[in-house]
C-alpha cells in the first residue's frame, strides 16, 4: 500500500508518496516505513519522539501541530485522525456493516453476546467486539485485552468480518474508547445505554465526565435502546427527546414504557417474564438460563436493539428464547452437593446485582471469591467490600489483575469496607483463594468467583499470565 491510497489531496501537501507498513501510536512497535501518530497523553506526548520516528524510518508522522518536520501530517486532531486513517488502510470496511454498540458499566458484554446470538439465530451473520473477545464470524475468536481495541487493531478486525460475509457488528463501546475517538465518522443503526455507576473515575475524574464519554455514543445513533430505571438512562432519554433526531425506545421493569417486563420469575437456574412492546401492542414470553433480575434488563436490550436495527419483535424473541447463556455471565462451572458459579462483577454495583439474585435461592451458605483490579479506580474498593459483606456468609479476599499495585494493599482496601458477620479471609494468591473456597464448600454451599468471568488471565505486572477459572474448577471439582 502506499501512502497517497490513504491521504486526501489536502492531506498529501508537502508529504511524498512512499510505501507503507502499519499505523501506529506505539515508538516500541514502530518499524521503516511505519506511520506513527502522535498522541498526547497523560504521561506521554507522542510529539516529543516524532523526530527519533522519523529517524527510525518513519513514513510519515501524525501531528497537532507544526513541528518543522518533513512528512508531517497536521490534523486538528490526532485521536480521530488514528481512526480515519485506520479506516481507509482497511478498506472502509464499516461500510458493509450495520453497526450496533452498547456503553455503560454493567451488562455491555450480556447484551451485544445476546444480539449476536439473536442475528446468527435468525440468518445473519453478526461479528463482535467486546470484552469477551473480537468474533470476527471466522474460525477464530480473537482474545480480548481491551473491551474496545485501539483504532488499527479495531478496523482490521471490522475488515476481517466484512470480509467473512458479516452484515451486522454488535460492540461494546468502553467510555475510554468513546473519549479517545477510536472510532469516529461511523453510523450506528442502534445505540444501548444500559446503566451508569461508578467506575473508571482513575480516568474520568468526575461522574459527570464518565457519563458525557458515555452520551457522546448517541450523537452516532440512528436509534437509541435506553434503561430508563438507571437515574443516569432516564436523563440520556430526557435529553435525547428535548435534542430530537434519534427514534427512542425507553425500557423498564418497573414501569410501562416502550418495552417494558411483568410478571417476573426469578430462579436460581434463570428468569421468565412477559415482554410487552407497546407499539407493536404484542406480549412475547421470555425465559433465558441467566439468573438476575439485570438479566432481564439485559436481555430486553438486545431484543429492543434487534427490533430498532430490522427484524421483528417475533423473531428476536424466538432466537433469544434459544440462548443459553453467555460464557462468564452468571455462568455455572460445577453444580454437585454444592454450586460453583462464575460472574464477571467487579464493582459495587455488578456484584449487587449478582449476589443479591443469587441469595434468595442458595439452600446453605454463600462463599464469594473476588477482588478489585489493580490500577484502576481506588475509590470503589470498599464500597465492594461492603457488599460483599451484606450478602457473603465467607468472603475470600483475593487478587483481581493487580498489575502494577501491591496486591496485598488492594485487598487490605477492599477489606475496609467490610461490615457486619460475614467470616472474611485473605489470600493474595487466587488460584490458592479458590483452593481454599472448595476446600470449605458444604452440601446446598454456592461458591461465587467474582471479577474474572471470561478472562483466561491474570493481569499480573506488565504481563497476562495464563489463569483460568473454568479449567481450574474442573480440575478441582470434576
Amino acid at each position: 500500500m502506499r501512502l497517497y491510497d490513504i491521504l486526501t489531496e489536502n492531506e498529501r501537501s508537502n508529504i511524498s508518496d512512499c510505501d507503507i507498513g502499519i499505523i501506529t501510536d506505539d515508538t516500541r512497535k514502530l518499524k521503516k516505513g511505519d506511520i506513527f501518530v502522535a498522541i498526547t497523553g497523560r504521561n506521554f506526548d507522542g510529539h516529543s519522539a516524532c523526530a527519533d520516528m522519523l529517524g527510525k524510518g518513519a513514513a510519515a508522522v501524525v501531528v497537532d501541530h507544526d513541528l518543522g518536520l518533513p512528512q508531517q501530517i497536521l490534523t486538528d486532531d490526532t485521536r480521530k485522525m488514528f481512526g480515519i486513517l485506520s479506516s481507509r488502510y482497511f478498506g472502509e470496511p464499516t461500510k458493509r456493516l450495520k453497526l450496533i454498540a452498547a456503553t455503560g458499566t454493567n451488562g455491555k458484554t450480556t447484551t451485544v453476546n445476546l444480539i449476536k446470538h439473536i442475528m446468527n439465530e435468525s440468518g445473519h451473520r453478526c461479528g463482535c467486539i467486546g470484552t469477551a473477545g473480537y468474533d470476527v464470524c471466522g474460525d477464530t475468536i480473537y482474545e480480548a485485552h481491551l473491551t474496545t481495541p485501539y483504532q488499527f487493531d479495531l478496523y482490521s478486525y471490522f475488515r476481517e468480518m466484512a470480509d467473512n460475509g458479516a452484515e451486522y457488528c454488535v460492540m461494546e463501546a468502553s467510555s475510554q474508547a468513546l473519549s479517545q475517538s477510536r472510532f469516529v465518522n461511523e453510523r450506528f443503526v442502534c445505540g444501548i445505554f444500559t446503566n451508569l455507576t461508578q467506575d473508571h473515575l482513575d480516568w474520568h475524574g468526575t461522574m459527570e465526565a464518565y457519563y458525557q464519554a458515555k452520551k457522546s455514543l448517541f450523537d452516532s445513533c440512528d436509534s437509541a435502546v435506553i434503561n430508563t430505571d438507571d437515574s443516569y438512562g432516564k436523563r440520556l432519554y430526557d435529553e435525547l427527546k428535548d435534542a430530537g433526531g434519534i427514534k427512542l425506545t425507553a425500557l423498564s421493569i418497573y414501569d410501562m414504557t416502550d418495552i417494558s417486563a411483568c410478571r417476573i420469575s426469578l430462579r436460581s437456574g434463570g428468569v421468565t417474564y412477559i415482554l410487552a412492546d407497546k407499539a407493536q401492542e404484542q406480549a412475547f414470553n421470555i425465559s433465558i438460563p441467566m439468573p438476575g433480575e439485570f438479566n432481564v434488563m439485559n436481555s430486553m436490550c438486545a431484543a429492543a436493539a434487534c427490533e430498532a436495527a430490522g427484524l421483528p419483535m417475533r423473531e428476536a424473541v424466538d432466537a433469544l428464547n434459544t440462548s443459553k447463556g453467555v460464557c462468564g455471565r452468571a455462568e455455572v462451572l460445577y453444580d454437585g452437593e454444592y454450586t460453583v458459579i462464575c460472574d464477571y462483577a467487579h464493582t459495587e454495583d455488578g456484584l449487587e446485582k449478582t449476589l443479591s439474585s443469587l441469595k434468595p435461592f442458595i439452600k446453605g451458605r454463600l462463599i464469594v471469591v473476588f477482588g478489585a483490579a489493580g490500577e484502576r479506580d481506588a475509590g470503589k474498593r470498599p464500597g465492594m467490600g461492603r457488599c460483599v459483606s451484606g450478602y457473603a456468609d465467607i468472603a475470600v479476599i483475593t487478587s483481581d489483575n493487580p498489575r502494577n499495585e501491591d496486591p496485598q494493599k488492594i485487598i487490605d482496601e477492599v477489606k475496609s469496607g467490610f461490615a457486619g458477620s460475614c467470616e472474611v479471609h485473605c489470600r493474595v494468591d487466587r488460584l490458592e483463594a479458590i483452593k481454599y473456597a472448595v476446600s470449605l464448600a458444604r452440601k446446598d454451599d454456592v461458591i461465587a468467583l467474582c471479577g474474572k468471568g471470561h478472562e483466561e488471565y491474570q493481569a499480573v505486572g506488565d504481563d497476562y499470565l495464563p489463569f483460568s477459572e473454568h479449567r481450574i474448577i474442573r480440575e478441582l471439582c470434576g
